[in-house]
């Protein structure tokens, strides 16, 4: 990687965000789905709760940007392991750094995982952990029965239905149970319990993305967003591209450059979606008004050049990093 440090010093140092307020996506499927889940708690052992591993944590007293405070109340009354999924994407450097700082807001019980890998060591060590916690802990109206029942809870597209998935490979040898997509909202209400394991006999509750119905930073809704946790349209494609120009050039992660051809990092998204466009052959034919008449010319497709370098970085072509 060449060094841009020069380059680097004159960026920008905080994003401007004006006037934007990130949308707040909470439908209908989203408040029905939380009354399930709490609904279903007193037939639960364990609760597992899975987050992208790029927003794990800001700092020791505030909760890291991907953890909905709504699922706090069931935190506190089922054992609780933390799976911080998509660590293919994540620095990782950082596993270290992340897992003292959640020590320091009382949190133990961490896994670092790749759902999506066919085999992932992680993944086989989830089912030993779970009932590791479920035993050391009593069991009230369950405790004469023998099968385990955990749920499965975050915000939306962290990978979810991937880790009840990669369970089932792991201990049954069997396919995907529950359906998997790139896009928030695949999940919309809780399925019938899963079988993962056979020792012991274990279910898993799939339950939908839920969002709190209010975020409260700006700044946290943009790095939900950029994970692909809002839907795009919601939020803009253009200011999720510039934010994302805005954090890799912060971090000083400068793959883009040469993915996309641009000599040098730039601190200017309309000038690198311009470039990306015109590499990637994305254009289109808009009308002009000139003095002598309409005529039609070809212009860049900002838009469809934001949405590759959005889903390039989500697809780690960027580089690995941790937002947060």
């Amino acid at each position: 990687m060449k060094l841009y440090r020069t380059l680097y010093q004159k960026f920008r140092t905080v994003f401007d965000f004006g006037e934007r307020e990130v949308a707040h996506w909470f439908p209908g499927h989203m408040a029905k789905g939380l009354r399930q889940m709490r609904a279903s708690l007193k037939n639960v052992d364990c609760i597992i709760e899975i987050h992208d591993a790029r927003i794990s944590f800001c700092n020791a007293q505030i909760p890291f940007s991907g953890r909905n405070p709504l699922f706090q109340e069931s935190l506190d009354v089922r054992p609780h392991l933390l799976v911080l999924n998509k660590m293919d994407l994540a620095d990782p450097s950082s596993k270290q750094r992340i897992r003292k700082q959640l020590e320091k807001g009382g949190v133990r019980n961490v896994l670092f995982t790749d759902c999506l890998k066919q085999t992932d060591d992680s993944v086989k060590k989830v089912v030993p952990m779970v009932t590791a916690l479920i035993e050391s802990k009593p069991r009230f109206n369950r405790d004469e029965n023998t099968n385990y029942c955990l749920m499965v809870i975050g915000v939306p597209n962290v990978g979810k239905s991937s880790l009840i998935n990669a369970i089932r490979r792991t201990y049954l040898k069997k396919g995907r149970a529950s359906r998997v997509g790139g896009e928030p909202g695949v999940t919309k209400a809780i399925l019938t319990r899963i079988q993962v394991c056979e020792r012991p006999i274990m279910h898993l509750l799939d339950t939908p993305g839920v969002l709190p119905p209010k975020i409260e930073s700006v700044e946290t809704g943009m790095k939900l967003a950029l994970c692909g946790t809002i839907l795009d349209h919601l939020v803009g494609e253009d200011i999720i591209a510039d934010y994302l120009l805005y954090s890799l050039n912060r971090l000083e992660t400068f793959s883009y450059v040469e993915k996309y051809d641009l000599g040098e990092p730039s601190d200017d998204i309309q000038n690198v979606l311009k470039r990306i466009a015109v590499k990637l052959g994305k254009t289109q034919r808009v009308k002009a008004i000139t003095g002598v008449g309409n005529i039609t010319i070809t212009v860049p497709n900002y838009t469809a050049a934001a949405y590759d370098f959005i889903r390039a970085f989500r697809k780690g072509e960027l580089g690995r990093v941790i937002l947060d």
